[in-house]
């Protein structure tokens, strides 16, 4: 009777135990974006949000004709991988779901750049636009970060012109879609605008 060695049998073992594992999904591989809040509805940063889908970027926007600033900065809007499945596929969000605005420096100058403006820089702090009718009395709730070191935050309250901004503006259940352009063709073949929205 022939012996088969140690490593022989590792081997065999190790194959077995792969071919009988269930299979990877691309769910599987993603991050965990579900919201997290302590005990008294601080919500924690999410720090791998970067991971995230991107969504749109916005170079020295403003939603007022009197904001002028004294530098040059970029917006950048992720939105968790699980809602954005879900919007692909319906044209609105989903319970859950969470936006997150990070802001840079906006630079003209460095390396081999001669013109226009690259992202430059650590974060200035970042915004959460997150999903919960069971939590905020608007169906959202937003909060700000200093950084993605920031500790947990309370909510912007509710009378902040933020809520109001958005529920009058926005495209698609109070968020501004119509800045995402890779979801305003979803939500318009969808028919998922909101009644109020003007292009």
């Amino acid at each position: 009777m022939s012996r088969r060695s140690p490593v022989a049998v590792c081997v065999s073992i190790l194959v077995l135990a792969v071919s009988n594992a269930a299979p990877i999904t691309l769910a599987d591989t993603m991050p965990d974006a579900r919201a997290s809040f302590t005990a008294d509805g601080r919500l924690r940063p999410p720090v791998d949000y970067r991971e995230w889908i991107f969504l749109t970027s916005g170079l020295d926007m403003s939603y007022r004709k009197d904001s002028a600033t004294d530098h040059s900065m970029f917006d950048n809007v992720f939105v968790d991988p699980q809602a954005y499945r879900a919007f692909v596929q319906t044209g609105t969000w989903p319970e859950g779901t969470m936006i997150v605005k990070e802001g840079r420096s906006a630079s003209e100058k460095g390396s081999i750049n001669q013109g226009g403006k690259f992202q430059s820089g650590e974060a200035m702090g970042f915004e959460v636009h997150t999903k919960d009718s069971k939590r905020f009395a608007r169906g959202w709730g937003f909060f700000f970060f200093d950084s993605v070191r920031s500790e947990p935050t309370q909510m912007i309250p509710s009378a902040a012109p933020c809520y109001s901004c958005h529920g009058e503006h926005g495209a698609v259940d109070t968020t501004f879609v119509q800045f995402y352009p890779t979801l305003l063709g979803i939500a318009t073949q969808k028919r998922t605008l909101s009644p109020g929205y003007k292009p």
